[in-house]
């Protein structure tokens, strides 16, 4: 017997925000059937090829201390700086700056309710060899 991953749950104070704001980060869709809606305690967002799900649930507390889980985004098209431009002109703080003078690297960043997730290179930079 083995389970698969349903979703990946984001504990939240604001569940139809933070929903909202992934929605524009990863470009990703509510179910029409059951929208989010402003006040909803749950909030779910879906990958466009339905593979991947978002859960974010509405809880009392605010985030205590640094994530012990978290995404690692990687740039489909166009560079991981394009990309950090994009995310921290949508509300996100960079939190921590990995990238080496090589072009390897991530960029630690914080969504609007401070948790964190990566900025990795985008697939045109894996592409090149590494100086």
């Amino acid at each position: 017997m083995t389970s698969y991953v349903s979703h990946t749950t984001v504990d939240c104070i604001d569940a139809y925000a933070l929903s909202r704001w992934w929605q524009a980060v990863l470009d990703y869709r509510e179910d029409p059937d059951d929208p989010n809606e402003p006040g909803h305690e749950e909030c779910m967002i879906f990958s466009a090829d339905g593979g991947h799900r978002l859960l974010f649930i509405e809880v009392p507390d605010g985030k205590r201390g640094k994530n012990r889980l978290h995404l690692d985004l990687r740039p489909v098209t166009g560079t991981r700086d394009e990309e950090l431009a994009r995310l921290t002109g949508l509300g996100a703080t960079v939190v921590a700056d990995r990238r080496n003078a090589n072009g390897t690297g991530w960029v630690v960043l914080a969504d609007p309710e401070g948790n964190e997730f990566c900025i990795l290179r985008g697939e045109a930079e894996l592409a090149r060899p590494v100086p």
